[in-house]
């Protein structure tokens, strides 16, 4: 399978189509002061009573729950799994809507709404290229397939390509009936920039080393140099933050930033060991690849400030950061001051639980026993998260509005977020 890198160096932005993430988590690993323990110790003890949640969503060994708007998507493998065929089903509320057969036998990636369609990204059969399957939202009709994972851009589409050996191009696809509406031609080294509509900016570099800036929406080329002429490309990754177009040099001991939309030079940065770039508040943060962050000017690129323990920032709020690191004893999280990057709060035994749209929004969770775990929203300022609800499951997966966990059995239980 071909890799389409969206970035280790990323911008904050929601994930592509589904989610996210990501960061998205949003998937990454995240690394306690004795006040905030008792505070936390107390909170447990007064949790609020479990919720009765909206519905039971049936799903069984094997099966994958998404949330896209007011709508659980069911991935359910046939009778008989493994086989040629799966189905997917759609709920609102937790009642059926209708179901549809999904082509290949492999994962799928993503299940979300855009324009009427529901559009899913499926391995094939062979289990190394990917498609996304257009969907009729209503009636659950098939409407279109094209090959490659699709992303939202604007009122449109951005169609990468993923796996085979056809030639390598980037597609702007119509949601209705997947018109291609432009294409560029691409290498392997492609990177987006997000915005609240999807994807606004594409990153392309060519095997001779030119880098180009094209409008994601229309296809009009904004920029377009060699940065470092003789060079090889292979020795440089590139990604967009906050409004800069950011390179890491291979030996990763400097950063060079550019302007977006016309690559003018900006500065650099000599940083040992940078692994990523992303936006912090009003700051750029730089993680070491070996632990620890550094936050630099985004206009100048001066160091304002360095730790040496935490890694990732998920959040960025009313001039505070939360931020993860993995160490000795698991995940954990944290709160920092964004002006000088002082330990706020240390959030130890809580983690981020898992989002299936593109959200400001973030929970947390921490096991209290029995099975059953707390849900709160963090509190950037530095007090104890603020507990929410009390689940049950396994595998909880939050959308804008709604919350699913995995039952014993493989159903699932469906909520509305508090």
């Amino acid at each position: 399978m071909t890799v389409i890198d969206l970035g280790e160096l990323r911008d904050e932005a929601p994930t592509p189509g589904p989610a996210a993430r990501p960061p998205r988590a949003v998937g990454r690993p995240f690394r306690t002061a004795l006040a905030l323990l008792v505070a936390l110790v107390t909170l447990a003890a007064g949790a609020p009573p479990a919720r009765s949640a909206v519905g039971a969503i049936p799903g069984g060994p094997g099966s994958t729950a998404f949330l896209s708007e007011d709508r659980v998507y069911v991935v359910r493998p046939p009778h008989g799994w493994p086989d040629t065929e799966r189905e997917l089903v759609a709920y609102r509320v937790g009642r059926e809507l209708w179901r549809s057969p999904l082509p290949g036998i492999g994962d799928v990636m993503s299940v979300w709404q855009a324009g009427g369609r529901v559009l899913a990204a499926v391995r094939t059969g062979d289990d190394q290229e990917w498609e996304t399957v257009a969907l009729d939202a209503g009636t659950g009709a098939s409407r279109w397939r094209q090959p490659g994972i699709a992303v939202p851009a604007g009122d449109g589409l951005l169609l990468f390509p993923a796996g085979g050996s056809a030639p390598r191009a980037v597609r702007r696809l119509a949601v209705t009936d997947g018109h291609t509406t432009w294409t560029a031609p691409t290498s392997a080294d492609v990177q987006v920039s997000y915005g609240p509509s999807g994807v606004e900016r594409l990153l392309l570099r060519s095997t001779a080393g030119e880098t180009v800036v094209l409008d994601a929406v229309t296809g009009a080329r904004l920029a377009a140099r060699n940065l470092r002429p003789g060079q090889p490309p292979a020795q440089r990754r590139m990604a967009a933050v906050a409004g800069l177009l950011v390179e890491i040099r291979e030996a990763g001991d400097a950063v060079d930033a550019y302007e977006l939309d016309t690559l003018r030079p900006l500065w650099t940065a000599e940083l040992p060991l940078v692994g990523a770039l992303e936006r912090c508040g009003a700051l750029l943060c730089a993680g070491r690849s070996t632990g620890g962050l550094w936050a630099l000017d985004p206009a100048t690129g001066a160091v304002r400030w360095t730790v040496e323990r935490w890694t990732g920032v998920l959040r960025a709020e009313s001039g505070h950061l939360l931020v993860g690191a993995e160490d000795a004893g698991g995940a954990r999280l944290a709160v920092l001051a964004e002006a000088d990057g002082r330990l706020v709060a240390d959030l130890g035994g809580w983690g981020v639980l898992g989002q299936s749209e593109a959200d400001d929004g973030l929970l947390l969770t921490r096991p209290l026993g029995g099975g059953r775990l707390l849900l709160a929203e963090p509190d950037l300022s530095g007090g104890p998260p603020a507990a929410r609800d009390v689940l049950t499951g396994t595998d909880c997966t939050a959308g804008r509005t709604l919350l699913v966990c995995r039952e014993r059995g493989g159903d699932f239980t469906l909520r509305r977020l508090p």
